[in-house]
């Protein structure tokens, strides 16, 4: 029985980086966590420790600094592509390259004359991620957005479900739905202006989980994914890994008191997690890119 190397990556991961641009009085600053591994011939690496062909993970970090010192940072997107161009070209026995990242947004702080010119408050409404594969000269970019928290007081019902033996939930006609989004998006292609392309998804995103009648998370999510693709051909598919966050009604009537859909329990656990694709049939192949993704079918 012989025995061999099987599939393998390495890299730095979450090398935090801020970058600050200062070239007018009004600064703006972009923050960022960074994941960066690469793939190639590393079979002696790991056999015999023969570090020839290892790009040390400390000069990983490093190259995500010195090319946020010498490039203007764009969108992660671009980032992400020119930190995988820059290791899959530069050395021949690296073969393909994974980086990831999370952008953390900034507002500024606004102030009685306006919005300040280099002071901010940490946003919400989510964290943008990105993640390249670059295998050889086949670029694959995977967008979205995690922690976008949404609710709607009502609009959304839960009804016609099996009941059995062990089924205690009521059905309703009017309940409280709310999820923390968590989507990917596969572009086809890398020719996408990434600020536009990624504002518009976001905003189908949550313009739809609001005006859509809901009869389940299922549901929403189908439409949410039907209403991005229909806007946009240069996604050949988007995936959402979404918790139901559940509030229930308090029963209050030990206080000989009503509750006519106002007072709720919202429970952190345990949840519905439901994960949903939705792609175009024609949509060129996947390759094995989700393979490294948790969290998504």
């Amino acid at each position: 029985m012989a025995i061999r190397l099987g599939d393998n990556q390495y890299g730095k991961a979450e090398v935090r980086l801020v970058r600050v641009t200062r070239d007018t009085d009004r600064h703006t600053i972009r923050d960022l966590n960074v994941t960066s591994q690469l793939r190639g011939d590393f079979t002696a690496v790991h056999t015999t420790g023969d570090n020839t062909n290892c790009v040390a993970t400390d000069t990983q970090k490093n190259t995500v600094y010195g090319l946020a010192r010498k490039h203007a940072l764009g969108a992660i997107e671009e980032f992400a592509l020119l930190l995988a161009r820059y290791h899959v070209d530069g050395f021949g026995f690296v073969h393909g390259a994974r980086m990831e990242i999370e952008e953390y947004p900034w507002d500024r702080i606004a102030t009685v004359d306006g919005a300040h010119d280099h002071s901010f408050v940490r946003g919400g409404g989510g964290t943008r991620t990105t993640l390249v594969v670059k295998d050889g000269p086949t670029e694959t970019v995977l967008s979205g957005v995690t922690g976008l928290t949404v609710l709607k007081s009502t609009g959304s019902e839960f009804h016609g479900f099996p009941r059995t033996e062990f089924t205690t939930l009521a059905e309703t006609t009017d309940r409280i739905l709310a999820t923390d989004v968590t989507a990917r998006w596969r572009y086809i292609g890398t020719d996408v202006d990434w600020d536009a392309s990624h504002d518009s998804i976001r905003r189908i995103i949550v313009e739809t989980f609001a005006v859509q009648h809901s009869l389940a998370l299922q549901q929403t999510l189908w439409e949410i994914g039907r209403a991005v693709l229909e806007a946009h051909p240069e996604v050949a598919e988007i995936r959402f890994s979404c918790p139901n966050k559940h509030h229930f009604a308090v029963d209050l009537s030990a206080f000989d008191m009503d509750n006519p859909g106002e007072v709720f329990f919202a429970a952190d656990r345990p949840y519905g997690k439901i994960e949903t694709t939705v792609e175009r049939d024609d949509a060129p192949s996947a390759g094995r890119v989700w393979e490294s993704v948790p969290g998504f079918i």
